[in-house]
Parts: structure tokens; sequence; C-alpha cells
């Protein structure tokens, strides 16, 4: 399953407001830490069936912002969240961002 990209604060309360289980990354193009979490965040997807959408930080900032600001958790960039149901169950950032870090946290 490939992610969708969210452009919009609409297409941002869309995906959070699903039901089960979803993946939200934030990625910066420019920086080698997010490129590599990245591969890892695509590794995962290549085997699980699991919505996902990614927000690029750089170019859709007002959405990326209002991540921290509707969850209450700070901005860094990379950064995963599993979202459950509209609230975030799991995030972890940087290098932390494994395909087994991901997997646990969907399986826990």
């Amino acid at each position: 399953m490939t992610e969708v990209q969210l452009h919009t604060l609409e297409e941002l309360d869309q995906f959070v407001a699903g039901a089960g289980k979803r993946l939200l990354f934030k990625h910066s193009t420019i920086c080698p830490i997010s490129s590599a979490a990245y591969e890892e965040f695509q590794a995962f997807l290549r085997e699980q069936e699991l919505p996902a959408a990614v927000i690029l930080v750089r170019e859709d900032r007002p959405v990326s912002n209002a991540v921290e600001e509707r969850f209450g958790i700070k901005h860094e960039s990379p950064q995963i969240f599993l979202v459950e149901d509209g609230q975030v169950k799991w995030h972890t950032s940087h290098w932390k961002i494994t395909k087994d870090a991901i997997r646990e946290a969907v399986q826990g």
C-alpha cells in the first residue's frame, strides 16, 4: 500500500478522522535522517496493509504545524505517529523510526 500526501488541513482532518489504525509520517525532503526514516516507513508499508499519509514539512508547513497543535506533541522531523480513532497511540522520531519499531507499535 502506498501513502497519500496531505496538503491541506481538510485532508489532515479527513485522514485523522478515519476509523482504525493509520500512520502519519512527517518528512523533510532535504534531511538525510528523514530520508532514512522514510525508507523504513516504506519498507513497513510494503509488508502491511495500513492507511498511511505523509506530510512534507517544508512544502506543507501549515499542515505540519497543525499536527503539533492538534495532538500537543512537539514537532520533530522526521516524525511518525500511529493514530487510532483520532488519537495518537504512539509516536517517535529520527533514528528511532524503523520498520521493526513501527510493526511493534501497530501490533501492540
